[in-house]
């Protein structure tokens, strides 16, 4: 990324060095010079020794949930265990790329399909990202910066949510700062051979096969270099921009053998889910996403993220005690502030003005540079254990959100299955309102529901599989009076168990009418599995006995 300036020294003196880099902000260099990588700056012990720990704990807790899979996991790996030939048409009724999913298909063919065993290809992947994080910090501003770095990318809640989820986020944060690296290198250490080059293809190519949002990453990387390129007068600068983009482009190409698939999901999927959301609640709800996770108090969390991220940008040590703010941005940290903003932007304007659902895990594509903001408003602070301090209190801030990630239930759907289990017998009718309630719920079960017959509200389909095409539209067409009588007639002789929330958008009032077409039917009936609120994805059981 940009040329980063000396480091700061580690205890209070009564000035601050100036930042070379920073006073030339607004008068780019003219000569065809290199600023040298950021000096040894002498890293404390007690930086190192929280940040091992910080490091190890956030190893181990990429491998710890005590949660089942949840619905975007359970319909992750029935799709991932598709053979190959068959994942592309699975996946335009889904909605995603398919990197992650044959990464994942053939980590599964290796050791298996448990809870554990699927999960822990993203725990992988976290745990390499925080290699990549330590170069990369290192690279920014020297060993102090790579040490505060990677510890709070071990301890940040979204990455230990990602990285013990069988989903593609945690690939997505891997992939960034390889990119970030990759660009550094030909950018900044003039490394612009056709190997740096090559990889700046396929790592482009591998983020738009991982996930839809690296488009608007991708576009703020380009424009971020186009602006370089037009601000910057040095010729080995310029070249190096012109290459990076002409690298980006050609991984854009090799992209294009999945544009008809990505467009066609485009028209028919969408994000049925959930409503738009405005700019400003994009922006809190990523702050706590990232900082803080689910528990109650993460806007605490991610007020405090936020003021470091700004002190990384606008804040200049004076002296121990003081510390100045330059509106012209410091130069260090100015690249990865554009990108990240840029990057959200576009993604958020895209979604509202296409009416689409935005949600927090999309913003993986710029996690890896806000949380360098933050780790870099830690340094800025030159006073030895006022630093020292502002780790540690960040880290046991970020620890919070990190325990909640361990003990927080994802889903009911163990609840759900031990009620059906306990009453059911072979042949019975578990119907899911909705359908989303399904691909968890029949994971649970297990080999218990080989044994029943499970379908799904408005289709009669499998419930290990969710149809995304076209779904508000087949929903608002379902009828749950004549759904509930072609259910009856099915499950004569047998008992009914439905597994039902009323909450879910496209399906207002119907789950609530269906039950109240088999309990005219079936008056006898018992609830065996209670509403749970604290769980992410919730609901009931009510079992409707045979007569």
């Amino acid at each position: 990324m940009q040329d980063p300036s000396p480091a700061a020294a580690e205890d209070a003196l009564p000035a601050a060095p100036t930042d070379p880099a920073d006073d030339a902000a607004g008068d780019p260099p003219t000569t065809d010079e290199r600023i040298p990588d950021p000096p040894r700056d002498r890293v404390r012990p007690e930086i190192v020794v929280v940040a091992v720990l910080a490091i190890a704990t956030g190893v181990v807790l990429r491998f710890v949930t005590r949660s089942g899979l949840w619905l975007d996991e359970a319909l992750t790996v029935n799709i991932s265990s598709l053979p190959l030939g068959d994942l592309e048409q699975a996946l335009r009724h889904d909605g995603h790329p398919p990197l992650y999913y044959v990464l994942l298909h053939g980590w599964m063919e290796l050791f298996g399909q448990g809870d554990v065993a699927v999960r822990a290809l993203s725990g992988v992947f976290g745990v390499a990202s925080l290699g990549l994080a330590w170069l990369y910090g290192r690279r920014r501003g020297g060993p102090t910066l790579a040490w505060c770095y990677t510890a709070v990318v071990a301890m940040a809640p979204f990455a230990l949510r990602y990285g013990s989820e069988s989903r593609m986020y945690s690939l997505v944060i891997l992939l960034v700062l390889a990119g970030a690296l990759v660009v550094d290198d030909v950018l900044r250490r003039g490394r612009d051979g056709w190997v740096r080059l090559a990889l700046a293809a396929v790592l482009t190519a591998l983020l738009l096969y991982t996930h839809y949002w690296a488009i608007w990453l991708l576009a703020a990387v380009a424009l971020w270099l186009a602006w370089t390129w037009w601000r910057d007068r040095r010729p080995t600068t310029r070249r190096a921009c012109l290459r990076l983009l002409g690298a980006m482009v050609v991984g854009g190409v090799l992209f294009l053998p999945w544009v008809p698939t990505m467009l066609y999901q485009s028209a028919h999927t969408g994000t049925p889910w959930s409503a738009p959301v405005r700019p400003t609640t994009v922006v809190a709800l990523t702050l706590a996403d990232f900082a803080a996770g689910a528990f109650p108090d993460a806007g605490l969390v991610a007020a405090v993220t936020l003021v470091l991220a700004l002190l990384a940008v606008f804040g200049r040590a004076v002296d121990g005690r003081f510390v100045t703010l330059d509106l012209r941005t410091r130069r260090r940290f100015r690249s990865e502030a554009v990108v990240t903003v840029l990057a959200l932007g576009l993604g958020t304007a895209f979604t509202y003005a296409t009416w689409s659902a935005f949600a927090t895990r999309y913003a993986a594509i710029v996690f890896p540079f806000f949380m360098l903001l933050v780790a870099g408003g830690v340094t800025v602070l030159v006073a030895r254990w006022v630093r020292f301090g502002a780790l540690v209190v960040l880290l046991a801030l970020l620890s919070i959100g990190a325990v909640w990630n361990v003990r927080d239930w994802r889903t009911q759907s163990r609840q759900f299955a031990e009620g059906i289990e306990e009453v059911a017998q072979p042949g019975d009718l578990v119907v899911y309102c909705p359908d989303q309630l399904g691909p968890a719920t029949s994971r649970a079960l297990g080999a218990a529901g080989d044994d029943l017959d499970q379908v799904v509200y408005p289709t009669f389909g499998p419930p290990q599989l969710v149809d995304w095409v076209d779904y508000a539209d087949r929903n608002a067409l379902a009828d749950p009076d004549l759904f509930a009588a072609e259910a009856l007639a099915r499950a004569e002789g047998q008992g009914i168990f439905l597994v039902w929330n009323s909450s879910y958008r496209t399906y207002e009032g119907q789950c609530e009418r269906l039950l109240a077409a088999l309990s005219a039917a079936r008056p006898s009936q018992e609830i065996v599995a209670n509403p749970g609120g604290r769980f992410y994805e919730n609901g009931a059981v009510t079992w409707l006995p045979a007569p």
